[in-house]
């Protein structure tokens, strides 16, 4: 499997494959990662214990503190030191990051949070390697600490990776995901514009009928089978203090596999979609448009099961990818405005009212598609209405 991922940085990608780990392989990983995870609880206890005494803990104080462990602890200096020392620089970018968002007084929602201790069971098992702790050769990927774990290739690198994660999902499947410099793949010029309004019933609405999204409802076609895992775990599930039975915990791992299953089928719907979508047109108007309100309403399983974030998330990565103008439009009010004229209703429209009638041009159209419509007008993609009037009052947005 392989995916391509925007970096944490500017200019970079990951693409990901998964891995086919040997017992040996599996038991060095694990004892790497017990290693690490001592290594990450110790920063987090230095860094309460210096803020205690109102100290400065940053990664060159914890980079010295691993160095003087290292030559105490045999445990500890019988890992990766590239791994080690990468761990320490995540910590203090992260509680660099968690500092700064204190001093700038955000919201507590918008904050990232402190390092907190890592608990064996709970902790996803993850390695970083910078490029000196790892190579490639004859399709195999060598790790520092004589770790050698086969790569399923499903796509080639384009380029020689600067960095790669290895780690486990729930499901105890590891991956590998390399990090290398984003290439621009420019496609050819298509004349045509798009405006896209997402949306519960149907995922994304646009003006183009035969770029609409249809809502494919993955999550309800498995409905059942999910009911049946939660059954089987229910009757299944041990009382406290005693250890799960072989059957809970198949059912449990059934159980995420169907999940697992899931989310990869409303991805690769996403990113089908999106790749027809910059394929065909130059500019693209995206409603601006952010669900997590919906986890709150009646429509939050449908919304879910929609998975409008990951395809928004999608489609912004694909025209950054082949270099297409993608503009997010802000979403107050798009319901409301007519993509004709540009009157706008004096009350909100509820959601059961799929028609929009406006009463100052007489336009009757399908409310989602009039939406889209707004949106190119509103990114100046439409530079004016069917009557030569502007939206009043409608922002331009500027590319994303």
């Amino acid at each position: 499997m392989s995916e391509v991922k925007e970096g944490d940085g500017v200019g970079h990608a990951r693409y990901t494959y998964r891995l086919r780990v040997s017992s040996t392989a599996r038991a060095r990983l694990g004892a790497e990662w017990d290693r690490c995870r001592w290594l990450w609880n110790e920063c987090v206890a230095r860094s309460k214990k210096a803020h205690m005494q109102g100290e400065e803990c940053g990664p060159a104080r914890l980079d010295r503190m691993l160095t003087a462990a290292r030559a105490v602890i045999p445990r500890l200096a019988a890992g990766s030191s590239v791994v080690q020392q990468q761990l320490i620089r995540d910590f203090g970018a992260s509680r660099a990051k968690a500092v700064k968002d204190i001093r700038a007084r955000l919201p507590l929602r918008r904050r990232a949070g402190m390092p907190r201790y890592k608990k064996k069971h709970e902790a996803d098992r993850t390695l970083n390697y910078t490029r000196r702790g790892f190579r490639l050769k004859d399709g195999r990927l060598h790790l520092a600490g004589g770790i050698v774990v086969s790569v399923v290739w499903s796509r080639a690198l384009p380029v020689e990776p600067s960095s790669v994660r290895i780690y486990r999902d729930s499901l105890g499947h590891w991956y590998a995901s390399f990090v290398v410099p984003a290439e621009v793949q420019p496609l050819p010029a298509a004349g045509a514009v798009l405006g896209v309004d997402w949306g519960v019933k149907q995922i994304a609405t646009t003006t183009s009928d035969a770029h609409d999204l249809p809502h494919p409802e993955y999550g309800r076609k498995a409905k059942e089978k999910l009911f049946r895992y939660d059954r089987m775990m229910a009757r299944r599930k041990p009382k406290k203090g005693q250890a799960a039975s072989k059957g809970y915990r198949e059912a449990k791992r059934w159980r995420a596999k169907t999940y697992a299953k899931i989310a990869r089928q409303r991805q690769d719907a996403g990113r089908k979609w999106a790749k027809q979508v910059v394929r065909d047109h130059d500019a693209i108007a995206v409603e601006d448009f952010r669900p997590k309100f919906l986890a709150r309403t009646s429509m939050a399983r449908k919304a879910a099961d929609a998975a409008i974030g990951a395809t928004k998330a999608a489609l912004l990565q694909m025209g950054r990818k082949h270099g297409r103008d993608v503009r997010l439009v802000h979403p107050a009010h798009t319901t409301m405005d007519c993509a004709r004229c540009g009157a706008r209703t004096k009350h909100a429209l509820p959601l059961s009212q799929r028609t929009y009638t406006c009463t100052t041009c007489e336009a009757v159209s399908c409310q989602d598609k009039n939406s889209a419509h707004v949106m190119l007008v509103r990114a100046g993609l439409a530079p004016a209405g069917d009557e030569g009037v502007r939206l009043s009052g409608a922002p331009l947005q500027e590319a994303a």
